[in-house]
């Protein structure tokens, strides 16, 4: 990709390394969502960059609606950012649902390639299609040597903690559960637990990933 992928930074611009977070399929990178998982990090000292894929970037320039790009122009997207941002020895790949699946297929390639990424976080996996267990999306995260972490709610369906047990994931691939969470990390009031502390909780759990790499 030729042009420059605009990016949006929070935290410390001297950090040694940055942490891309890439949105989901139905909305972009300034969501509530994106935006209290990048603040966060970035109270914690933590350089965070978001940035949108092109079908996105084309329905905030126009306002009309369009389904993601294609794998392979995703996944140019994703390329073209880690260039920018020094490399993948510079960059913690990430990023919300779609986002963070594609980011996985990347580490996998940079690994392939030698050049491994310094890690990986997932912001709820789409691990299967919602009522399709049949279609595991997991395939490659099995023999992944990057460091990852995921965080998923208990009840996400996109792939809950019963199934996701039963799924083969890479040692260095961790999944870190929130209590009664949905796809957004989001409970319900019954449970006795908030979104904030769901959120919170998974913010921790990703500054303490960072400070192990």
């Amino acid at each position: 990709m030729n042009d420059a992928i605009p990016l949006l930074f929070d935290g410390p611009a001297e950090a040694p390394v940055t942490l891309v977070l890439a949105h989901g399929a139905g909305a972009g990178a300034e969501t509530p969502f994106m935006t209290a998982f990048a603040e966060g990090l970035a109270a914690r000292g933590r350089r965070v960059a978001r940035f949108e894929f092109p079908y996105m970037a084309r329905r905030r320039a126009d306002g009309r609606k369009r389904p993601p790009d294609r794998a392979p122009v995703l996944l140019a997207s994703w390329r073209g950012v880690v260039a920018q941002l020094g490399g993948p020895g510079r960059v913690v790949l990430g990023g919300k649902s779609m986002g963070g699946r594609m980011a996985s297929l990347l580490a996998a390639e940079l690994e392939a390639e030698g050049t491994p990424a310094r890690g990986l976080v997932c912001l709820g996996y789409p691990f299967h299609p919602p009522g399709k267990p049949e279609r595991p999306r997991t395939a490659h995260l099995a023999a992944l040597a990057t460091p990852g972490l995921i965080l998923q709610g208990t009840r996400d369906p996109f792939g809950g903690e019963a199934e996701v047990a039963g799924y083969a994931l890479a040692p260095g691939l961790r999944v870190h559960w929130l209590d009664d969470g949905d796809h957004d990390l989001k409970p319900r009031k019954a449970s006795g637990r908030s979104e904030a502390q769901n959120r919170a909780e998974a913010i921790e759990a990703v500054e303490r990933f960072l400070a192990a790499l």
